[in-house]
Parts: structure tokens; sequence; C-alpha cells
């Protein structure tokens, strides 16, 4: 029973590596292609980045969204960028 409860968490981390793996090789082709998310941005995230307060947009990202953490981060990262 104890390697069964011990096997869940590796299985969950090698998916979890899987699944970065691919999600990385979505983005090289779609950013070779010029591909663009036109999705709106959740409200009140940019201004908050504006303001330097990217803990606050990662919080409003996670609730207009109900993203988890490690996602919203990465979303709100990408979203820094084009700040003027």
């Amino acid at each position: 029973m104890l390697a069964g409860q011990l096997a869940g968490p590796r299985r969950d981390r090698v998916t979890e590596a899987r699944l970065a793996e691919i999600d990385r090789r979505l983005q090289l082709v779609l950013d070779h292609l010029g591909v663009v998310d036109r999705r709106p941005e959740p409200p009140g995230v940019r201004e908050y980045l504006a303001r330097g307060q990217k803990i606050q947009a990662i919080k409003a990202y996670r609730e207009a969204t109900g993203a988890d953490l490690r996602t919203a981060k990465e979303a709100v990262d990408a979203m820094m960028g084009p700040i003027s």
C-alpha cells in the first residue's frame, strides 16, 4: 500500500512536467506563426501592474479567471511586457 501512495505524487510530477513541455512547445509554434491571444484581460489587472502592484494583479487575475497561482503568475508576467 505504501508503494502505491509514493507512486501517486511522482506520477503527478511526471505528468506536470510532460504537460509543461507540451505547453512550451505549443507556445513556440504559436509564436512562430504569429498567433496572438485576443482574449480580453481580466478587469483591474493592467491597472495594478501600472502601479507596480504585481501581487495584487495576480490576485485579481485569479479571482476573475479561477486560475491557479502558477497560471496566474505566468499570465501576469506575460502582460508586463507591453505596459507603456
